[in-house]
């Protein structure tokens, strides 16, 4: 349980995490996207951040973290206590015997500092979906989820009962080389159904409030009432991400959202690209129905200065009763997102760990 339940650092309500996309804005690459994530890893340990995590996403020009296993191998070589994960694998585009192994890696490089997020969205298109699946039955990896949860979790503690098909593969590294910790699972959702799934089981529920805010209250609500005790865990426990940008005044916090937001709509009307400029947010002819979707976009992102963006924090916190946040930053500049983990960090008095 220590594995999942974060501890709140500074005068933060809950623990304070990170959720990073690798975004990659106009003008730079993804070299140096990944680069600044190293950068945001390190400097959220340094300031007593609990966890990092890194989102799959496919055939998003403007998102560089398709490949979570390998950018927290790599992250977990520049940091050395904060917790890595993610937030999260689609499972249904993996055989779970390939997570299994990759996070048996990931734990084998980083003991006792891994958590493996799932869900069960494609976290793309559908035709990349059937590239990465090789096939056309899309709905099947959605549907199957639950099998393949079950599937991953045996695979995990090397458990398949006996005349089992799979009873004589491990997953390596893992349990087959002696005690070992694995790392715990997490339900990743946007609406009841993972919600429900992880209350069933026991499992820590992680809620895309980011892009689902309408969703929040009821599927934390079912996700408590749902709630059954297990061996993970003996009560819920419920962390959301929050898109939040914090600036030295309004007006540039205001700026650098934009852009997320312009990337937003273009996304939405199927035109993924680049992580525009604050300039080219700026400058871009909104439509009235683009405008009305900004707004609505916007009207869910945490934003302003220091004080402003803990203010909102501390209420969202309050309202969802969330055991734990974890702030995205979504900004064309790697420097804007790392200096609003700064001045957040700040506002709340977390400490300089060094």
């Amino acid at each position: 349980m220590d594995a999942i339940r974060g501890t709140a650092s500074g005068s933060a309500p809950v623990p304070l995490s990170v959720l990073d996309l690798a975004t990659v804005g106009s003008g730079t690459t993804a070299t140096a996207a990944l680069r600044t994530s190293v950068g945001i890893a390190r400097r959220a340990e340094a300031r007593g951040f609990h966890r990092y995590w890194v989102a799959e996403h496919h055939s998003m020009p403007g998102v560089a973290s398709s490949s979570p296993a390998v950018i927290l191998a790599h992250i977990a070589a520049h940091t050395e206590r904060i917790r890595l994960g993610s937030g999260g694998v689609m499972l249904p585009n993996h055989a779970p015997l390939v997570i299994a192994e990759q996070f048996g890696t990931l734990e084998a490089f980083a003991p006792g500092r891994v958590d493996l997020g799932l869900g069960r969205a494609p976290g793309t298109d559908g035709a990349t979906a059937a590239a990465l699946r090789r096939t056309d039955r899309l709905n099947e990896g959605a549907d199957d989820f639950p099998q393949q949860l079950a599937e991953l979790t045996r695979f995990l503690d090397d458990d398949f009962p006996d005349g089992h098909p799979y009873a004589r593969i491990h997953a390596v590294p893992g349990p087959v080389q002696g005690p070992a910790a694995r790392p715990p699972i997490w339900l990743l959702g946007s609406s009841g159904f993972s919600a429900r799934l992880a209350a069933t089981l026991g499992l820590p529920f992680a809620f895309a409030h980011h892009f689902s805010a309408q969703n929040t209250l009821p599927a934390l609500d079912l996700y408590r009432e749902s709630f059954r005790p297990s061996a993970v865990l003996d009560a819920p426990y419920a962390l959301i991400g929050v898109s939040a940008l914090a600036a030295d005044d309004e007006t540039e916090a205001r700026r650098q959202v934009l852009t997320g937001a312009l990337s937003m709509v273009r996304l939405r009307t199927g035109r993924p690209g680049l992580i525009p400029t604050p300039e080219e947010a700026a400058a871009y002819a909104f439509s009235p129905l683009e405008r009305e979707f900004v707004d609505s976009w916007l009207g869910n992102v945490v934003h302003g200065t220091p004080d402003a963006v803990r203010s909102g924090l501390d209420d969202l916190a309050k309202r969802t009763g969330a055991d734990e946040l974890m702030i995205t930053a979504n900004a064309h500049s790697g420097d804007a997102r790392l200096r609003s983990y700064e001045l957040i960090a700040d506002a709340y008095g977390l400490p300089h760990l060094g």
